[in-house]
């Protein structure tokens, strides 16, 4: 059985990969609860509309219950009427949603196994970029692939990489500390520091 490897792109070579992370198999619904999770846990949740008792409006009927002609009538501030409060509206909450952590790291683990799958996985030697150079970037990235691309850096240390990244319209750029499954399965393509592809070894491993 062949051995599981990255490509650099840039430069000859290609990186060894854990088997026992990137040859994790597809688990869709525990992908799916994970990435749900994620999305929910980026929402500010402070969404807020007015009741009837929040609205500035008087509480008293709007004319007398009889002798006008008209329908009876009650408060001006019910959610049928212009002005009124919202019925049944937002109201500031939490959208957190917890998902166990060795469910977490199997969906990671499955998440850098579909890339690794498909050959949409690559590394980025920041060495190779000793000033930041966006022309340099863009000419590492042609030819792997096409369509959105994620590059993952070291928190600190590969700032002249990151930034030969970031202005390509492209590219989403995400320290290794950031990124998660959601990022990884929407992307297109998956590109790797050597110290970010470590980083997600250690935090996918099976523990």
């Amino acid at each position: 059985m062949a051995k599981l490897s990255a490509p650099y792109i840039g430069k000859s070579g290609s990186v060894e990969l854990d088997e026992g992370v990137f040859g994790e198999r597809f688990h869709m619904p525990l992908v799916h609860q994970t990435v749900v999770a994620e999305l929910n846990a980026r929402r500010q949740g402070t969404a807020s509309t007015k009741t009837r008792g929040e609205v500035a409006m008087t509480g008293v009927k709007a004319w007398r219950q009889k002798g006008t002609g008209r329908a009876r009538v009650g408060a001006l501030s019910t959610p049928q009427r212009i002005g009124g409060g919202i019925a049944f509206g937002p109201k500031p909450r939490r959208y957190t949603v917890k998902v166990n952590r060795k469910a977490r790291r199997r969906a990671l683990r499955c998440a850098l196994s579909v890339h690794a799958d498909r050959g949409s996985l690559a590394i980025v030697d920041p060495a190779t970029f000793d000033k930041p150079s966006t022309k340099a970037a863009a000419a590492a990235l042609e030819g792997f692939g096409e369509g959105r691309a994620l590059v993952v850096f070291a928190p600190e240390g590969e700032e002249n990489a990151a930034k030969s990244f970031r202005n390509l319209p492209y590219v989403t750029i995400l320290p290794s500390d950031d990124v998660g499954v959601a990022d990884i399965i929407g992307a297109s393509r998956l590109v790797l520091t050597p110290a970010a592809l470590d980083h997600l070894t250690k935090l996918a491993e099976a523990r």
